[in-house]
């Protein structure tokens, strides 16, 4: 029997308690959306043939396992903390989107903290170009890489996959996180398209031959394609820089997460069938939510959450004086998010305000 067992906790997260144990592994790349997990419970229950073959879909990566005794302390509040991961490897169906050039980095990565109660959420957009102090990890390989000062965040999914990018959100943070979630290019595509597009609004013109993106101002239902364009592009808007792809992605996650939660269980079951396929083909979650069970007990704990109560901020961070293309923390304020999301509370206004920001906020709704 397990110690989860003898708890009497379900594994997944429904109850809200925070911290689990170990389990198997693997690893998938992809644009990050964590509210891809929320279909499943919209499925239902009964369909045991049904949820075999989603079981089949998917396949876990053992974080715990990894990262052993040197994390944080396992606090147990009621809240949750996720690392939502997506990646720019190049390499399988994803190729279409560049050249495979060996390594994956982390091309979108957020934290996703739900608050006690789980009826609000926080998410932090950690950009890929921000220079922090990565610890010292081991890749799957078991090959150990040495920390290095002034590296970019994105590394550290390069050079030690999952367990590495955890890691260093932790050493970021001083929080430890209770669950990874990646998604993959096409199954990001396939899942827009099972939905019927993602409604969104843009207040100007976004033109960004790389991303596959040209959309004039106005009201549109991107289909897959476009939202992956939408979500990755970053010369076609603001400053340029990937301070404003965050702000693209954040405003998109919210539609997203609307439009989602507008599908009905009774009007409309087999496309609820076939999200949830898409779902679970398209993510990589850690080893504890690597079932539909698990998933769908973690979905539950995220049903009272909507777009209008999940704030979404980016870490604060300035222009590197040394190199203009790329970002640090305001260490003041980073604390202060950070510090907040510990104790379980709000993120102050104070802490988001005069960072740089990319300049693209507004130019989607």
């Amino acid at each position: 029997m397990t110690e989860q067992t003898r708890n009497g906790r379900a594994r997944g997260g429904a109850t809200g308690r925070r911290r689990k144990p170990p389990a198997k592994r693997r690893r998938r790349v992809g644009i990050a959306v964590s509210g891809a997990a929320a279909v499943l419970v919209l499925a239902g229950s009964g369909l045991g043939y049904v949820l075999l073959k989603l079981d089949g879909n998917i396949q876990g990566v053992d974080i715990n396992a990894r990262l052993g005794t040197d994390r944080p302390k396992n606090v147990d509040d009621g809240s949750l903390d996720v690392l939502v991961l997506g990646s720019d490897s190049r390499s399988g169906d994803n190729g279409a989107y560049g050249k495979d050039e060996g390594g994956a980095r982390s091309d979108t990565a957020m934290v996703l903290h739900v608050y006690e109660g789980h009826k609000k959420a926080s998410v932090v957009s950690i950009p890929r170009d921000t220079l922090v102090d990565r610890p010292a990890c081991t890749d799957d390989q078991g090959t150990e890489t040495p920390g290095q000062s002034r590296a970019m965040f994105n590394t550290a999914y390069e050079v030690g996959g999952p367990a590495c990018a955890v890691k260093t959100v932790e050493a970021m943070s001083g929080i430890r996180m209770d669950h990874y979630i990646e998604v993959d290019f096409t199954g990001f595509k396939k899942l827009i398209d099972t939905l019927g597009g993602v409604e969104i609004t843009t207040t100007r013109a976004i033109e960004d031959p790389k991303s596959h993106l040209d959309l004039e101002p106005g009201t549109h239902t991107l289909d897959g394609e476009q939202s992956l364009g939408l979500v990755r592009t970053r010369k076609g808007v603001g400053d340029g820089s990937d301070l404003g792809r965050i702000q693209l992605q954040q405003a998109f996650m919210k539609a997203f997460i609307d439009q989602l939660k507008g599908v009905g269980v009774g009007t409309n079951p087999k496309k609820l069938l076939d999200l949830a396929d898409a779902a679970t083909k398209a993510i990589t979650p850690d080893s504890e939510l690597d079932s539909v069970q698990e998933l769908m007990g973690f979905a539950q704990g995220l049903t009272g959450l909507s777009a209008q109560n999940v704030r979404m901020v980016t870490l604060p961070v300035r222009y590197d004086p040394l190199d203009p293309n790329r970002v640090v923390p305001v260490e003041a304020k980073a604390e202060q998010v950070w510090k907040a999301l510990k104790a379980d509370r709000p993120i102050p206004a104070a802490a988001t305000e005069g960072n740089a920001t990319g300049q693209a906020e507004g130019v989607v709704k």
